[in-house]
C-alpha cells in the first residue's frame, strides 16, 4: 500500500527546522567534523560580518566547552581601525589566541612589494600560505560563500589544497549527503567552509536572530570618503585621494570589509538591522561585485587568486 505524504503537513512538523537552523546545523556539524578529523585546525578571523558568524557558530558547536581552534588573521596593514579594535576585543572577550601575518612586514623584510595602486589585498597570499605551513594547520576555516562570486560557486565545503596552497578546481571530491572527504597528504591541507550554502541576506538575519554585535562600519555612518572606479573609498596612506579626486562627507556603509584600498562604501540610511535586511533583500547586486574593485581587475580574477593559494 502506498503512503501519500502531505508536503505542507510535513513542513509545518513541529520538529521541522527552519531556513536559518538548517543553515546552522549543517555548519555545526561540519565544525564538529573538522574537530574530529584534523589535528590542527585554524579559523580565519578578520572582524568581518562572515568571519564573525563563523566564530559565532563555532562557539555555539563546542560549548560550554572552549573552541579547540585558534584563530588567523593576514593584516594588509590598510584595514579599517573599527574592525581591527573589534578584532582584539572579541578576542580577549572569549580568552582565545590570535596568529597575525602581517603583510607590512613582509614588505620591510623585501619579500613583498607594494603595488602601483597602492592595494594590498592580493599581497595577502603569500604571508597566509606561509602562516599555514609554519604552524602546520591541517585544515583552515573560511567564510567564502557560494553566491559571493562565481570563483567560490566551484567550492566544495571541503576544498583540498596542494603542498602549495594551490588549489585545482579538477581536485575537487564529491559530497554526498553531507558526507566530507578530510584526506590529505603530507604538506595539503584543506579549506573549509562552513558557510558555503548561505547568502548575504541569510548572514544577516542569522546576525538578527542571534544578536551578534558587529562592527559600526556595517551601519549607516557619516564618513570622508572619495569616487573611484565607480566605488566610494575611504581616504587613507594607502595612496588615496589623488589630486583630481574630491574628499567628500556621505552618509553610507560598508556591505564588506577588507584592505582600505579595494572595499567601496555605499551610499546608505540603513541603520538599524531591519534597515540592512530590507536594503539587502532590494539589491541585485552581490556584496563582492558592488564593493570589491579587486573582483573587477579581470574576468577570473578570483579564480587566478584561488589558483594562487588565496581564499
Amino acid at each position: 500500500m502506498t503512503t501519500v505524504v502531505n508536503v505542507h503537513e510535513a513542513t509545518d512538523s513541529p520538529f521541522a527546522l527552519s531556513h536559518l537552523d538548517s543553515l546552522e546545523s549543517e555548519a555545526v556539524h561540519i565544525f564538529r567534523e573538522v574537530a574530529g578529523e584534523f589535528e590542527r585546525p585554524v579559523i580565519l578571523f578578520s572582524g568581518g560580518k562572515d568571519s564573525i558568524v563563523m566564530l559565532h557558530l563555532a562557539l555555539k558547536a563546542f560549548a560550554p566547552a572552549p573552541v579547540p581552534f585558534t584563530l588567523l588573521h593576514v593584516d594588509t596593514g590598510h584595514n579599517f581601525p573599527e574592525v581591527i579594535e573589534y578584532r582584539d576585543r572579541v578576542v580577549a572577550q572569549h580568552g582565545l589566541r590570535l596568529h597575525v601575518a602581517s603583510v607590512q612586514e613582509y614588505i620591510d623584510a623585501g619579500k613583498l612589494r607594494e603595488r602601483p595602486d597602492g592595494t594590498r589585498n592580493p599581497l595577502q597570499t603569500v604571508p597566509l600560505t606561509e602562516a599555514i605551513q609554519q604552524h602546520r594547520f591541517d585544515a583552515v576555516f573560511g567564510g567564502g560563500r557560494r553566491d559571493e562570486e562565481k570563483a567560490r560557486a566551484k567550492e566544495r565545503v571541503f576544498s583540498l589544497r596542494d603542498e602549495f596552497s594551490q588549489w585545482d578546481p579538477r581536485r575537487q571530491r564529491p559530497e554526498l549527503w553531507q558526507l566530507y572527504n578530510g584526506r590529505h597528504a603530507p604538506g595539503e591541507h584543506v579549506r573549509v567552509f562552513p558557510l558555503s550554502n548561505w547568502t548575504e541576506l541569510d548572514v544577516w538575519q542569522y546576525i538578527q536572530r542571534e544578536k551578534i554585535e558587529l562592527p559600526e562600519i556595517y551601519f549607516a555612518h557619516e564618513r570622508e570618503v572619495f569616487a573611484r572606479n565607480g566605488m566610494w573609498l575611504t581616504a587613507g596612506e594607502w595612496g588615496g585621494p589623488k589630486e583630481t579626486e574630491t574628499v567628500e562627507t556621505r552618509l553610507i556603509r560598508y556591505r564588506t570589509v577588507g584592505d582600505m584600498s579595494c572595499t567601496g562604501a555605499v551610499d546608505s540610511d540603513a541603520t538599524t538591522l531591519d534597515a540592512v535586511i530590507a536594503e539587502i533583500a532590494a539589491s541585485r547586486l552581490t556584496e563582492r561585485g558592488a564593493t570589491r574593485a579587486d573582483d573587477k581587475m579581470s574576468e577570473a580574477a578570483m579564480e587566478d587568486r584561488k589558483r594562487e593559494g588565496y581564499f
